[in-house]
């Protein structure tokens, strides 16, 4: 009896698999060459980053519009996700960034300061 339920389950498994891979290769002839399509369209474009990429590298790329607003908008989201994330509550960390950023304003300062300093050498004077 056991055998005989085996034997079925087997027959069973054996007819689905045929089943499923006889449907899949009638839909295969199409998909091939959907794939082969999609495999060029990739390629083209992976070929066109890297020519993109290269462009960059060797400072030939003049897009600084995109760049500085790719910047702009991922620091954005970096403070935006730090604030969330940060375990202080919201007031001090305004205050802890707010402090921040007058120390970075005032060495600034005084950097531009020394070198306006009349008895200072500057670079290219």
């Amino acid at each position: 009896m056991k055998m005989r339920k085996e034997k079925m389950l087997w027959n069973l498994l054996l007819g689905t698999g045929v089943y499923l891979l006889d449907s899949l290769r009638e839909r295969a002839g199409s998909s091939f060459e959907d794939l082969s399509g999609r495999a060029w369209d990739t390629y083209d474009e992976a070929s066109r980053r890297a020519s993109r990429a290269k462009d960059v590298l060797r400072g030939e790329d003049h897009n600084y519009l995109g760049t500085t607003a790719a910047l702009l908008i991922g620091v954005g989201i970096g403070v935006g996700v730090g604030m969330l994330l940060a375990p202080a509550s919201g007031e001090e960390t305004r205050g802890t960034i707010t402090n921040k950023v007058q120390e970075f304003g005032d060495r600034v300062r005084d950097k531009f300061e020394q070198k306006r300093e009349p008895g200072s050498a500057s670079y290219g004077t």
